[in-house]
């Protein structure tokens, strides 16, 4: 009895139980029910639009698209940089589960160099996982249709069509132009995020020269495309287009005609040729020998084509133009004679005796002249013509080297002249300032006197001494040497000229002043001057100057009496400085080269073909031909009596003369 009366009641309570539970199984069901619906009105009315851009983010991918860069053209329209079509590997790094087994398997169906794989696993690391980075450039058509046969293989990489940067002359400009090549990681890291956004798609980067200098106006900035793709990430179609804008067009004051003419007239020698308009500081040829093919560098140099380029021994990389420096011998007294003019120290009628010894007063030692027994009584104009040491040995000591320095260094010496390239010097113009900088020694006499025949702690680049010679040329008016001329927002838009007002006002006070010093310089080469002979044939008058700065040991003190052997013509920096038409002139050329036995005999040729080349572009007749026999320069006339010898300090220790210029590296 009492256990049925249990199992009743057991009954009872277990019914009562369900119903609680069913109650609160209810329960729950409508608070899920509740839940999902607050999180629907969450997903599809609050945040409805968030979500569908995530929806859309796995369908519809955002594609940059690079801008064209700016093409380079000469100051008459010649293309001198160009984009040409090409293709190239690009890899989707999120796309891709191994990568190191993605590259060992590419490798096997399209080639690819270390240097690829480790530019690409660089840039990699600097780039956002979504984004396509380059592995390797400029497909060959037997590589392209190699990987498309295996392109299932491969997901997350792709043959990508792009622009490539050709240069169409070679090594003819490479070292104005300048190249450009891959962006790099250490490029990456440089940028601020604008500047990294601007380069979204661009696989390449200005390194040198032009290309470097004006990348802001040569870029452009990209745009941008929405595509549709697959599960597979390939696109199905383009939603929508920002286009790109592409960079600027820039014409150059370069001419090609003149520079072709500079670097056949130097031959391969090294050295630099550089012709400036002294009316406005364009630079109209820039020549450096030897060059290099920039083509090699824009998509990734060998290691065996570098190495070649950066072993050889006559440095086809270095700029001598904008980076060599070299004594400039006697090329500097025309400055420092209108330096003499300008301070009041000299008059263009006033006399020094030659005698082919100077001696400083109170001291025993002597230092040479030109030839033996001097040039005699000499003013101004005879000075330059003869390239007579003892007038600027006298000029400089009675000058003093603050003034000198302080003069010399208003025509650039000294001071980078603000050219638009990277990598420009500043070379040494000598000074008491710069020599404390070095050295507890006193400046000395000596060195004083050396200065003024452009020898000693001089250095000046091929540049410096180019736009000296076109300041003096436009009448002390200084201008910037520049090579940019004018811009242009498309082929089919108008050149828009580029303003380059002059830097200052004109160094020259007195035109009398320039004048004196300008007839000197006419006498060099249309005189008896070292220079002699340039002149012939051509229609206008040339003046010039010449400069060989010797490099022999210091311990000797006699004249060299064999001027023509091959062991000269490696032993000297041969320089020459030249304007036209001398009474009005419009080029300044200067041309120096690291091995010559005499400024004129060697330069001097270089600088009158490039005239002659001017004077056909300006639509003249092509002038005569020099020949050797033309070109009588005074630097090899044979000399007459002996020089006296005798003591001098340390710091003014002499070399052998030449017959243009004849000491090197005294005071040192």
């Amino acid at each position: 009895m009492s256990r049925r009366r249990a199992s009743i009641k057991e009954v009872r309570g277990e019914v009562a139980l369900f119903r609680r539970r069913a109650l609160a199984g209810f329960v729950l069901i409508l608070l899920g029910l509740a839940a999902v619906c607050v999180r629907y009105v969450y997903l599809q009315v609050l945040h409805h639009d968030e979500f569908v851009a995530r929806s859309d983010q796995n369908r519809v991918k955002p594609r940059a698209i690079p801008p064209a860069r700016g093409l380079i053209y000469d100051r008459n329209g010649v293309l001198l940089a160009d984009n040409v079509p090409a293709f190239r590997l690009e890899v989707t790094p999120e796309q891709v589960p191994d990568m190191d087994a993605m590259l060992h398997e590419l490798g096997a169906v399209v080639p690819i160099s270390d240097e690829d794989i480790t530019a690409f696993k660089k840039q990699v690391k600097q780039s956002r996982r979504f984004e396509g980075v380059p592995l390797k450039l400029k497909l060959t058509e037997d590589e392209i249709g190699r990987f498309a046969v295996n392109r299932w293989r491969f997901p997350g990489v792709d043959v990508v069509p792009y622009l490539t940067r050709r240069y169409p002359l070679g090594a003819q400009m490479a070292h104005v132009i300048g190249y450009v090549s891959r962006i790099d990681a250490d490029d990456l890291d440089r940028m601020d995020e604008d500047e990294e956004a601007s380069y979204k798609g661009t696989t390449h980067i200005g390194r040198i020269g032009i290309e470097r200098y004006y990348e802001k106006l040569l870029h452009g900035q990209p745009g941008y495309e929405l595509v549709e793709v697959n599960a597979d990430g390939r696109t199905q179609a383009v939603l929508d287009t920002t286009p790109p804008t592409p960079g600027k067009n820039i014409y150059l004051s370069i001419d090609v005609r003149l520079q072709k003419a500079a670097e056949e007239a130097m031959n391969g020698r090294a050295g630099a040729a550089i012709a400036i308009d002294p009316r406005n500081g364009q630079v109209l040829a820039f020549a450096s020998e030897p060059s290099f093919d920039p083509n090699l560098f824009v998509n990734g140099i060998s290691s065996a084509d570098y190495k070649a380029l950066t072993t050889a021994p006559d440095k086809p990389l270095y700029n001598r133009g904008l980076r060599g420096v070299y004594p400039p011998g006697s090329t500097v007294k025309p400055f420092l004679a209108l330096g003499g003019l300008a301070m009041g120290i000299r008059r263009p009628s006033d006399t020094v005796l030659s005698t082919g010894e100077f001696c400083i007063p109170g001291q025993s030692r002597c230092y040479r002249d030109d030839k033996r027994g001097g040039d005699g009584t000499v003013n101004l104009q005879r000075a330059i013509e003869k390239s007579t040491n003892t007038y600027f040995y006298r000029l400089a000591l009675d000058m003093g080297i603050d003034r000198l320095a302080d003069w010399m260094g208003r025509f650039g010496f000294g001071q980078k002249t603000g050219i638009d390239l990277v990598g420009e010097v500043e070379g040494i113009l000598p000074s008491r300032e710069w020599k404390a900088t070095r050295s507890k020694a006193g400046w000395y006499p000596g060195e004083t006197i050396i200065a003024g025949i452009g020898q000693g702690y001089w250095a000046v680049t091929p540049l410096q001494l180019a736009h000296a010679t076109a300041t003096f040329a436009g009448r002390g008016v200084p201008y910037k040497p520049h090579f940019l001329l004018d811009t242009q927002d498309g082929v089919d838009s108008p050149r828009v000229p580029q303003a380059f007002p002059p830097t200052g006002p004109s160094l020259i006070r007195k035109p009398a002043d320039w004048d004196a010093v300008d007839q000197g310089m006419i006498a060099v080469i249309n005189g008896e001057g070292t220079g002699k002979g340039l002149g012939k044939g051509f229609p206008y008058v040339i003046a010039g100057k010449s400069g060989t700065a010797e490099r022999f040991s210091r311990t000797t003190n006699a004249y060299n009496e064999n001027k023509n052997t091959a062991y000269l013509a490696t032993r000297h920096r041969a320089l020459f400085i030249a304007y036209t038409p001398a009474e009005d002139p419009r080029i300044a050329v200067a041309v120096v080269l690291e091995a010559g036995a005499w400024g004129a005999k060697d330069s001097g040729p270089i600088a009158r073909k490039i005239l002659d080349q001017w004077v056909v572009d300006e639509g003249g007749q092509r002038p005569t031909d020099l020949s050797p026999a033309d070109v009588v320069t005074s630097d090899a006339l044979p000399e007459a009596a002996p020089a006296s010898e005798g003591t001098a300090p340390a710091s003014a220790a002499s070399a052998p003369a030449s017959p243009d210029d004849n000491v090197e590296d005294q005071g040192q």
